[in-house]
């Protein structure tokens, strides 16, 4: 059964962006570039919000007709044009680069999916991220941990509204990574 892999980056802090949704501090380098290029190449699917999915729409789809953008960053943009893409949106009418549009997380259908042949599913994207996690959805988790404190902006893991008592989720450390920039990989899964 594939699983589903919450894969962010985050500031040393805990922060995924900044105050004005800044992520100008993430150290992406070639090195880092190349790794994500190969993690992504390896998945099933991305799993994304409409904010996300807007965004990466706005630049992948023709980064490597750039010529500024050679290397593993032109790599890239096939990678994201070919992969299977799962926008969770009840507002976004039609997306393209091979996306099909969810109005809603349900855990049923979300099983039927990570039942479905292929790779895993990365998870991208904050609210996304926390409505699965709300529903107990992450089997896995790929914490990119940049070599930045930012002092303010939100938080990858916020508080679920309503829950006065959470439950804590037990995770195993499959391993670590340091890249040369100084960015740490951190990846757990549940036991």
């Amino acid at each position: 059964m594939r699983k589903i892999i919450l894969m962010m980056s985050v500031s040393l802090d805990g922060f995924f962006e900044g105050p004005e949704r800044q992520i100008d501090w993430h150290l992406v380098d070639d090195e880092l570039h190349r790794h994500f290029n190969d993690e992504i190449r390896a998945m099933g699917g991305l799993l994304e919000g409409r904010v996300t999915y807007e965004l990466m729409a706005d630049f992948w789809p023709t980064a490597d007709a750039d010529p500024a953008n050679a290397g593993p960053v032109a790599e890239f943009a096939g990678i994201w044009r070919d992969i299977p893409k799962y926008v969770y949106s009840r507002t976004l009418q039609r997306a393209g680069w091979n996306t099909t549009i969810v109005r809603d997380v349900v855990p049923e259908e979300v099983a039927a999916l990570k039942a479905a042949p292929g790779g895993d599913l990365v998870l991208g994207g904050p609210d996304l991220a926390a409505a699965f996690l709300r529903h107990d959805l992450v089997d896995a988790y790929r914490i990119y941990v940049h070599p930045v404190r930012i002092g303010r902006g939100r938080p990858l893991f916020q508080p679920v509204a309503g829950d006065p008592d959470p439950v804590p989720v037990p995770l195993r450390l499959e391993g670590t990574h340091t890249f040369g920039n100084g960015v740490v990989q951190l990846r757990y899964e549940r036991p």
